[in-house]
Parts: C-alpha cells; sequence; structure tokens
C-alpha cells in the first residue's frame, strides 16, 4: 500500500466559477505507479467546494440557481457581523456541498459514470488562486 500527495493549482473566476478537474484527477492517478485504489480530493479553505455533476450548461446553470434558492446570497448572515465581507452565504454554500471528494480507480482509471465528472465550485465572492490537495492511495 503507497500513499502519495499531489496538489493541484487553479485560478477561479469568482463567485460560482465551475471547473471540471476530472481530466487533471485522471493524470495525477495515472502518472503514479498504482493501479487500484483511491483518490481523496481536497480543497483547503472554507469558501471552496467538490462535487460530481454531469458538466453541461444546462445543470452549469441550474446548480447555482439551487444554491441560490436554498442558501440566497442577499439575506443576512451572521457571519456579516465579525467581518463584514459579504461572503456569509459562501461560507454556507460550501459546508452544505462539501470540501472533499473520494473516487475508487481501477486499472488506473477513475470509476466514474459516463456523465459524471469532479467539479471544483468556487463559492467565494471574489476570484481566487486555489490548490486542491489530492492524496492517491494503492497498490
Amino acid at each position: 500500500m503507497s500513499v502519495l500527495t499531489k496538489n493541484l493549482s487553479l485560478s477561479t473566476k469568482g463567485e460560482l466559477d465551475m471547473i471540471d478537474i476530472t481530466d487533471s484527477v485522471a493524470k495525477a492517478v495515472k502518472e503514479t505507479e498504482l493501479r487500484s485504489g483511491i483518490v481523496a480530493v481536497f480543497v483547503p479553505g472554507s469558501t471552496g467546494a467538490l462535487t460530481t455533476i454531469e458538466y453541461e450548461p444546462g445543470l452549469l446553470k441550474d446548480f447555482p440557481d439551487m444554491l441560490e434558492r436554498i442558501a440566497p446570497k442577499n439575506i443576512y448572515y451572521e457571519h456579516e457581523k465579525r467581518w463584514h465581507d459579504g461572503n456569509g452565504h459562501s461560507h454556507v454554500r460550501a459546508s452544505l456541498i462539501g470540501p472533499s471528494l473520494t473516487i475508487p480507480f481501477k486499472d488506473k482509471r477513475l470509476t466514474l459514470g459516463t456523465w459524471q465528472q469532479v467539479v471544483f465550485i468556487e463559492l467565494d465572492t471574489r476570484s481566487r488562486s486555489r490548490e486542491l490537495v489530492l492524496q492517491i492511495i494503492g497498490e
């Protein structure tokens, strides 16, 4: 059993930028000597999130619309009392989606469904440089 750690650098355009990172994660796995195992993808920080979706125009519109229904941008958040930075909704949304994913791989290939892509979602109100952590565990 081996554990390897890699980083994936991203530059985002700001709030609700959705970036398909499937190929980057798959490449990181293929570059290892590991044939089967799991890759854990993690975003340090409290305003970025990871999920899987079908990365197509309809869902790229539906997903932000869903977030607005669940955690609206233009309501009051207690977070504003402390920081006054206008991103209370960003923190709530990120915590709902989550900061990590674990994806099995076999024969150096991610075991994703046909229409399933790994997506990073920027939820902060400004553009960011992100450094995702990939921990690849296997044999």
